[in-house]
């Protein structure tokens, strides 16, 4: 009740800043020109990488039979949705008029006006609504035996009622038990290609666009790698807190955070090569205008930032191939903060480092977020925390069928 009651205040910040903005429009945040794109943009990047494990973790590694996904798939899902729908409110919010948003829609209409196509912006319309579609499917459809266990053992009638429409009258039959299967399989496999081409969609907003420090053909695989880095490193940093106050040590094994600081290093190598070939690319091209977008990256106004998430991104996880400190739950809980707020650091870097100097000194200029981009920006996190701990008091956070299956071939499998 606790972080509830945190995440709640937080997300009645964000209804206030809101509020204000459609009342003041987006002039109350630092936004200014040469600086268009800021902490809208910032955002919606970092929450987008962030609900990337979830369906890692649920289709791919379902689709590789690897049995370690089990404990914490579910909430990764769940936490795949929340994010999403976080990283949703920023594109209509930065539009400055959210009720006409469904001008990015190529609805039918009398005077064919349709949106511009070569918009990014509708390119991220048509690739998060349908990410967010899939995966929302995919963890409905993995919820239905657990809604029907729900509906089955609920006391209040109410609650047998609402499990009972989402259980969709799952009797546990082998038909059910065959489509549920199926379904599950066609799911994954569509959402597998959808960890890879959203993302990368992302990265050519950016990599588009003529602006030095982002017309770059590394953005969308090393985009991809950053989104599953800061992914799992927020799985970490829910199930870690999950694991000791809920008391799943037993469920959420050392094995499965091992396992997950494995990924992210291996994620987070793949990061740094992509770094690496930024800055290797230009100033080998010879470019003057990419090779000064770096050097000002290095010692510019903003140098303290790109430093900071050299530290968080590339040193601090460096620690991860140590075997002690993948065993040590603190230690992971730790390098998990710093990797997020690191790659938060690198969109801000890509964004704001690369707008702010133009290519002539006259449209040159600062960004300085204000109170409004911060309440915005904290406020979504109170929207993601508020419904993580919805879904965690009424639904399993941990798949019950799956763990079911999964202790019996335990069972079947010891010596006799």
């Amino acid at each position: 009740m606790i972080g509830f009651g945190i995440g709640f205040c937080l997300l009645m910040m964000f209804f206030v800043a809101v509020t204000y903005l459609l009342v003041k429009g987006v002039g109350i945040w630092g936004i200014n020109i040469p600086i268009g794109w800021a902490f809208a943009i910032v955002n919606f990047v970092w929450w987008i990488g962030i609900g990337h494990a979830g369906t890692l973790i649920s289709a791919i590694l379902l689709l590789l039979h690897q049995k370690w996904r089990t404990s914490i798939n579910r909430f990764a899902e769940a936490m795949t949705l929340f994010a999403v729908a976080c990283a949703g409110m920023f594109p209509l919010l930065h539009m400055g008029r959210p009720w006409l948003a469904y001008y990015m829609m190529p609805y039918p209409n009398p005077m064919w006006m349709w949106p511009q196509f070569r918009s990014p912006l509708v390119w991220d319309v048509f690739a998060v609504s349908t990410y967010a579609t899939v995966s929302l499917l995919f963890w409905f459809v993995g919820l239905i035996p657990d809604l029907a266990t729900l509906r089955d053992r609920a006391k209040n009638r109410a609650a047998q009622i609402v499990y009972g429409i989402f259980a969709m009258g799952w009797r546990g039959s082998a038909v059910h038990w065959s489509r549920y299967e199926t379904a599950s399989l066609l799911l994954a496999g569509l959402a597998t290609p959808l960890v890879v081409s959203v993302h990368t969609v992302v990265s050519l907003d950016f990599s588009a666009a003529i602006v030095p420090g982002w017309h770059a053909t590394i953005f969308p695989p090393y985009f991809v790698a950053g989104a599953i880095y800061s992914g799992f490193a927020m799985v970490m940093t829910l199930s870690i807190p999950i694991r000791k106050y809920y008391h799943l040590e037993d469920f959420i094994t050392m094995r499965h955070l091992d396992n997950m600081a494995k990924v992210m290093l291996a994620t987070g190598l793949i990061v740094a090569y992509g770094y690496m070939m930024e800055t290797f690319t230009a100033f080998y091209s010879g470019d003057q205008f990419d090779r000064f977008a770096f050097i000002n990256r290095f010692s510019g106004p903003y140098a303290v930032l790109y430093w900071s998430l050299i530290l968080c991104n590339i040193a601090i996880p460096q620690f991860l191939w140590s075997p002690k400190v993948r065993r040590s739950v603190p230690a992971l809980f730790t390098i998990a903060i710093v990797v997020n707020i690191g790659m938060w650091l690198e969109r801000f870097v890509i964004v704001v480092i690369s707008l702010h100097r133009d290519f002539i000194p006259s449209s040159w200029g600062m960004y300085y977020p204000t109170r409004w981009d911060w309440m915005t920006f904290i406020g979504t996190m109170g929207l993601f925390t508020t419904l993580f701990y919805l879904f965690i008091r009424f639904l399993p956070m941990i798949s019950i069928v799956e763990m079911r299956s999964l202790v019996k071939e335990t069972q079947e499998e010891k010596p006799r």
